[in-house]
Formats: C-alpha cells, sequence, structure tokens
C-alpha cells in the first residue's frame, strides 16, 4: 500500500503544480469526498477509519459498557458508513453524521435485546452547573481519605447516570464525552435542536439534585 496518491486536483501550468498529499494529510470534506468518489478507494477509507475509530470505539463503550460484542458493533458501524457514505450531501459533518449511525445501531440493539443497559463508565466531573460540566479529572495529588471520597462519588455519579433515561444518557455522551454541538447531537439524534438542549439541562438537573451534597466537596 503505498503512501501517497495521485494528485488528481493539481493546477495547471500556469499556476504551478502541486506535489501529491497522502491521504492523512486532507482535510476531512476532501477524504469525505474521496471515498465517496471512489468507493474501492481503500487507502482513503482506512484513513476515515484511522481518523475516527477511537470515537466510535469511546460511543459504543459509554452508551452500552457491559455489552461484551462491541468489537462486532464497532465493525457493523463501519460497514454501514461504507454502505452508506455516499448519501452524506456535506462532508464536513461527517463526524455527527457517524454518530448517529452509532445511536442508531444501539437503538436498534436496544430494542432486539429489549433490556435497558446499565451504568455508564465515566471519568467524573469535578462540577456540575446549570451550564456545563467539567468531566476532567483534578490534576492535584489527593490524600487516601480525598481519594475514598472520590471513588464514592464516582459510584454515585454512575448509578445516577444509569438511572437517567436512555435519551437523557444518550445526550449527555454526546455532549459531555465526545464534545459535539448541539446541532450535531441533535442530527445524530434525530431529534429538534430545542430537544437537545431540553434533554442536557433536565439530565444535569438531575444529576446535580442526585450528587449535590458531593458536590460540596469537590
Amino acid at each position: 500500500m503505498t503512501a501517497s496518491v495521485p494528485c488528481a486536483w493539481s493546477n495547471s501550468e500556469a499556476t504551478g503544480s502541486r506535489l501529491p498529499r497522502s491521504v492523512d494529510q486532507l482535510p476531512l470534506d476532501e477524504l469525505v469526498l474521496r471515498c465517496q468518489k471512489q468507493p474501492g478507494d481503500r487507502l482513503a477509507f482506512t484513513e476515515l477509519v484511522r481518523r475516527y475509530q477511537n470515537h466510535v470505539e469511546r460511543l459504543i463503550y459509554h452508551l452500552a459498557p457491559d455489552w461484551e460484542d462491541r468489537a462486532d458493533l464497532v465493525q457493523e458501524v463501519w460497514i454501514r458508513v461504507y454502505r452508506n457514505l455516499k448519501n452524506l450531501q456535506e462532508p464536513r459533518s461527517f463526524k455527527g453524521w457517524l454518530s448517529r449511525i452509532v445511536t442508531n445501531l444501539f437503538y436498534d440493539e436496544l430494542r432486539r435485546r429489549k433490556r435497558r443497559q446499565p451504568a455508564l463508565s465515566l471519568d467524573a466531573p469535578r462540577q456540575i452547573g446549570n451550564d456545563q460540566m467539567d468531566w476532567e479529572l483534578p490534576t492535584d495529588q489527593a490524600g487516601p481519605s480525598e481519594e475514598l471520597e472520590k471513588q464514592e462519588f464516582y459510584g454515585e455519579l454512575r448509578r445516577a447516570i444509569a438511572g437517567l433515561p436512555e435519551s437523557f444518557r444518550t445526550t449527555i455522551v454526546l455532549r459531555e464525552i465526545e464534545g459535539l454541538a448541539y446541532e450535531e447531537i441533535a442530527a445524530a439524534t434525530g431529534v429538534s435542536l430545542g430537544t437537545v438542549k431540553s434533554r442536557i439541562a433536565r439530565a444535569r438537573q438531575r444529576l446535580q439534585d442526585q450528587l449535590s451534597g458531593y458536590l460540596k466537596l469537590f
């Protein structure tokens, strides 16, 4: 497999020619367009998978942490991407479109298994406010008692998230873990922008109410 591809978009001699760029140097929109125009171009599609494999794996893990067949689901996601990429009209919206494929597959599996998923494994937040949630762990070293308190808090957080409706859990994961914009979440979940904002606000409020006793410690 070669490291570069012919530069099909080269300028004329009047404007000067460009050196070919390897696929890992292509911006997202050009990479997606290349996959759409040349569905047999394995090099371009492999690069697309490389860039977003972690995104898919994280999202499925946080939505279904106890499923043993997550690797199979990841593979199914990319099969669906390969089959349907030609239908994506805006290449720059690929991440939101990809997230929608993941969430649709997740809900398909939920309906098939006819059971709800338990706790969601997340990094605990330092704070939970009305407007934002910080899911990064503090960098300062904590003493044994503080570590014990944090571990207890993390357990309560997981239980609180497990108690959220699945729609709330999905929007929280997409927003706070994957960092998607509200518009991208709306596209990924197939609901209106207002519904996305409402779900996130209500989910945050539920978590804040349930964890209020612990939040005073952080």
